[in-house]
This record gives structure tokens, sequence and C-alpha cells, in this order.
């Protein structure tokens, strides 16, 4: 996003004096920034196929939300990236797992899933296994194992037996109750699940169990004694409802008489029933979210001959890893905790080519094409990497910094090639016109998330609240009208939660929304490494006709005129200093102020458009002047649209 102009400041003061340190300043201020793990998280989910719904048959909304505060938590704790695969891939098979490392297990349950009465049950077992094996392949080695579901990889040397047996890794997992009875309801319950706080919940919750403490101390034992029993109820009272509970409550009552009288004279009981009621209601209002609990006896897994999951005289076969790669060292049945330690494994596993993989992926992120194009195949079919020396420094760093992103991603940055000029000399033009040498940087469009979230931050809009569950902006009435099994109506938010970074975003896979799907967002119903990139009318017409850019245009017009000295020329400058950090050129300047002339003809001619354009959105104009307020939107609809603004130059 673009950065507030006082920073830019601060920023080129300090570029002055010491470019370097300035460099590598504001590099750690954006890495330790709480937004650093939001915008790493968009790669992520999409590798992983993170949705809030199931995908097949009426893609009914699923409860994972508390999954992706986990992978934004991750990114900006700076998580060693062996662990975080560890934890997802087999969180619950940790020694006493955490609570966020069975949230973490979360990863094993997004994939498209069906809910349909009915259904094959061993169908869909076969359906799920190949979707794991295809998406942990794809994520961690860069491999296209899925290939070989039915017969051997083409072009690869895996094998249909390679493919099962990493398929047996999973078949631990309990992730089948859904099959007993398909169901519509909304959202799914998909066991097993557990309920999540939110972090203002559970600080409020720490406080209140406090409180408790705080009101238990100062009494004679037996009160206290009596408080802390009642700690995991609603109130004392309730205590009684149980026939011994309540004799053993008046015993208490007996020999705790005068301590009683001293607790209830001073008020402290009812104070303890308040507290105690709201530390209930908090606790039980946390986010249920889907993890990972094994079988006691996995199912048995076995090869399927041409794929056909009808045929059942296929070998039985043990969880292992593909034939030609290093082995599990271990007695007795590998388990997904073995898997997760072997893909991160660069002695006895395939933790360097994780490394690789991975490393790719963080170039491309800042480069705009990784050392090697091929993001997400690293087999025979992929295009070898431009600078295999460098890929391989990179990759032999990330593992050797104890897999550090952050340090990983500090390197790329704070480089020479990363701080080049996007510009393209005519020399490069011609030697180089695809930038495989990375003699220059590169000039790309901002992902759908970022586009939107940049015109909300330009004009002021932008929550940036941290974690939560999905939200629902502006979206075509009728868009849903397809999407039954129950039938939809899309229930709009109507706070400021509309306001919050795309990310967060519901992310329906059978009916993306529209803005996101035109800016080429994935349905994540497969790993995505890297989105296509398309350049039709369809993104400029959504740019000016969203109602949320619409807004945004508002809002940034009222911005505009509130903070400008009371002319054109200051009035343009401070609005490109804004959204392009740069002042006008003469012909933009000339183009602007014809525009601005035109829109306020044309408004003055046409009151009620100039009313009807600034009440787009849920919030207020501000300005009283219609007329230049309308006028200005029209300029700042404009701006929001330049190329410039929705590009990373």
């Amino acid at each position: 996003l673009p950065p507030a102009p006082a920073d830019r400041q601060r920023f080129l003061r300090s570029f002055e004096s010491n470019p370097q340190i300035a460099i590598e300043t504001e590099v750690e201020r954006l890495l330790k920034s709480p937004h650093f793990g939001e915008r790493l998280a968009i790669y992520w989910l999409d590798l992983v196929r993170y949705a809030d719904t199931v995908g097949y048959h009426g893609d009914q909304d699923h409860n994972i939300s508390p999954y992706r505060d986990y992978v934004i938590r991750a990114f900006n704790e700076n998580m060693p990236f062996d662990r975080f695969t560890r934890e997802q891939l087999a969180g619950d098979l940790l020694p006493n797992p955490t609570k966020q490392q069975l949230v973490a297990t979360g990863y094993n349950r997004l994939l498209q899933t069906t809910h349909e009465g009915g259904l094959q049950q061993a169908e869909y077992r076969a359906i799920y296994q190949a979707d794991r094996v295809r998406n942990v392949s794809a994520v961690w080695m860069g491999a296209t194992v899925g290939c070989a579901q039915c017969h051997h990889h083409k072009y690869d040397p895996y094998t249909a037996k390679d493919f099962h047996t990493l398929g047996a890794f999973f078949a631990d997992i309990d992730d089948e109750q859904h099959f007993k009875s398909g169901t519509n309801a909304l959202p799914t319950r998909r066991p097993p699940e557990i309920a999540v706080l939110t972090a203002n919940q559970e600080a409020e919750l720490d406080s209140l169990n406090k409180m408790l403490n705080d009101l238990s101390k100062g009494n004679r034992n037996e009160i206290a004694r009596l408080i802390k029993e009642s700690a995991n109820r609603a109130s004392l009272a309730k205590k009684t409802q149980d026939q011994k509970e309540r004799k053993k409550w008046s015993d208490d009552l007996k020999r705790t008489n005068e301590a009683l009288a001293e607790l209830i004279s001073s008020d402290k009981l009812t104070q303890w029933k308040t507290t105690e009621d709201r530390r209930e209601k908090i606790a039980a209002s946390g986010n249920l979210t889907m993890i990972t609990k094994a079988l006691q006896t996995p199912r048995i897994s076995r090869i399927l001959p041409r794929g056909n999951w009808l045929d059942e005289s296929g070998e039985i076969v043990q969880p292992a890893v593909p034939h030609f790669l290093p082995k599990i060292k271990k007695e007795g049945r590998q388990t997904r905790l073995d898997l997760a330690n072997w893909l991160t494994d660069p002695q006895h596993g395939t933790g360097g080519l994780t490394a690789r993989v991975t490393s790719n992926r963080l170039f491309y992120l800042f480069f705009g094409s990784g050392l090697s194009r091929s993001l997400g195949d690293f087999g025979g079919q992929g295009q070898p990497p431009s600078h295999p020396k460098l890929l391989d420094r990179l990759a032999v760093e990330f593992y050797e910094s104890n897999w550090d992103i952050k340090k990983m991603i500090k390197t790329l940055v704070t480089s020479r090639a990363y701080r080049q000029s996007s510009l393209v000399p005519s020399n490069l033009r011609e030697r180089d016109p695809y930038n495989e040498l990375f003699a220059r940087q590169a000039r790309f469009r901002l992902p759908a998330e970022i586009v939107r979230d940049n015109a909300l931050s330009i004009s002021g809009l932008l929550v940036t609240n941290l974690g939560g569950a999905s939200v629902k902006p502006y979206q075509p009435s009728g868009y849903y009208r397809h999407l039954n099994f129950p039938a939809r109506k899309y229930d709009q938010d109507t706070d400021a939660k509309i306001y919050r970074r795309s990310l967060y975003i519901h992310w329906q896979r059978q009916f993306l929304h529209p803005m996101l799907k035109v800016f080429d967002a994935p349905s994540r119903e497969e790993c995505t490494a890297e989105r296509p990139k398309s350049n039709t009318p369809v993104a400029a017409l959504n740019l000016l006709n969203d109602p949320t850019f619409v807004e945004a245009a508002r809002v940034f017009a009222e911005r505009i005129l509130k903070e400008s000295k009371p002319n054109n020329l200051a009035r343009l400058h401070h609005a490109f200093e804004l959204a392009l950090n740069r002042k006008p050129t003469t012909e933009e300047r000339e183009t602007i102020e014809q525009l601005l002339t035109y829109a306020e003809a044309d408004f003055k001619k046409n009151p009620k458009s100039a009313t009807a354009i600034i009440n787009v959105g849920q919030t207020k104009p501000e300005n009283s002047d219609v007329i230049a307020l309308a006028s200005w939107t029209t300029v700042s609809r404009a701006i929001l649209n330049l190329s410039e603004t929705t590009t990373r130059n």
C-alpha cells in the first residue's frame, strides 16, 4: 500500500543521510508491521487452497477462519518454516499440542468436500486422498505427483504406488463424520472442531480470570475454596441444581456462615457472579474451526488400478515417501509427523527441495517472477532456473538460518537487484524483453486483494483490524441466484467490517466475489502458485463502477478538499501525492483540469446525478458543496483507475 506522505518524507530525509541504513531501517519497520503477516498470508492461502466454503455440490459455508489467523500470526512471529510445516501437517501428533497447534491442523481440512446426501463413501475417500497428495506435493515439493494417480507419471519418476503410499499418510485423518448424514445446513458442521477465541476475547478472558482470583483473596479459606470450586459454573446458584450438590452446599454454609455473611455483605458474591457470567459468555462465543484428529486405527490404503475407486484388487500399501527419494528411517507405521519432518530435513529428506521451492516463490513475490519461472513444477516439465547458483545459495541460506522467512525476505529486498528501476532501457528491451536476466525491476499489476485495499487506503476508509471471521462487502444483487442446496441470499455486512482488508473477504469457491474474480484471484479449488494475469476492459469498468471504488473515490475527494488549500492546483498535487507519491506532470494537470471543468458543468445541469454519486455506499458525505464534491469524486475515480495506481512500479 502507498506510504503516508509523512512516512515518505521521513524515509527520504534518512536516505539522503545514509541510503543503506535508511533502507535497512525501513525494511525492519515493515517486517515488524502486523500487516506483514496479512500480506504474506494471501499467497500462502492461494497455495493451500483456503476458502470459506466446501466447494462441491451446494458449496456451503464451513468454519475455518481461525486457520487464516494462525497463518497471519505465524508469519508475524517469524515462525521457522519447518515448524510451520509440522504444525499444519501434524500438529495433533505433537506431544501435548496447544490449541493453536490444533488450529494449524485445519490445513488438512481445507480440501473441497461434499455434503450431498447419498454420496458414495469410497468415491469421496479416494477424491479426498488425491486432493491431499496433490496439494502437499505441490506446496512443499513443487511436484506434480497428482499426475501419477491413475498411471505412472509421464515425465517424472513418480509411480502410481508412490501416489498411493503418499496418500496413506493421511489415512488416519478423521474427516468422514459428515458422510453419515448429508445436510444443507449453513454453516456445515464438520467434526472434529474446537472453539477458538479472538485475541481480544483471550485478553478479556485473562482479565476476568484475574478478577475472579482477586475476588477469592482476602476472605476466609472456606469462601476462597467455594469460589474456586465454582469457577467453571455460571454462578454459585447453579451448583445447587443437583440434590447431592445442594446438600454439600448446605453443609458448607453451616461451616462457613460467618465467612459467607462477610462475603455477601461486601457485595463480592454479586460481583463474582457478574464477572463469572461474563467469563462464561466469552468462553462460549469462540469461533468453531475444523481441526485434525487422528483415528486410532487408520483406514486401509490400497493402490486403485487406473484410479478406479470401485476396483479393490490393488495392493494394500503403507505410508511411504516416493521410492527414488531419501527414505524415512523409522520402525513401524510412518505418520504425518514423519512426513512433515522429512519435507524439511535437508540431510535425510527433501528439505533442500522444499527450501528451493519456497525460496523461488519468495523471489517471485518481490521480483514478479521466480528464478525458475515454473513455480508449481520443479520436475521434468518445469523451466530450469535462469540463475541456478543463486537459487542454490538462497535455498541453503534459508534452511541454514533455521528456516527464517523474514531474514530471507530482508536478503531479497535489500539487494541491489531489487532496488533497480522498473524503467526499461532500449538496449535491455531488445536483449532481454521478458526480463529473464533480472537486469531491471519488474512492473506488474497488484493482486486483486491489494487493488481493493489500495483504493480503501488512499481514501482513508481502510479498517486495519487484525484477524477474525470473514466479511461480506458490497456485491451485485442476484449474484447468488444460481447458488443452491440451499438457496442463498448474500447478507452484506452493514458496519465498518466491509472496509477491512480483502484478505478477509468471504471466499465462496463456486461464486467468488466478482471484484476478486475480475482481477484474477483463484477460486482456490487447487494449489495456485502463480495467478494468471489478464488485461480486459472489465477490470477498468469494475474500478469505475463497483460501489467499493465509487465510495472510496468520494471519500478520497472529501479528503482532498479537506486537507488541501482551496485551489485546484493544490488539490490536484495533494491527490497525486496520496495516490502516487509524486506530483502530476504538466500533461496530466491539463487533462485533469479539463475533466474537472467538464464534470462541474455536467453536475450543475444534472444536480440529481451529483447527489446520486456522492451517496453511493454506506458512509454519508460530509461536504455540503454537492457539485464540488461530485466533481472531485469524478477526478478521484480517474486517479484510482490509473494503471500506475494499480501497478507495482
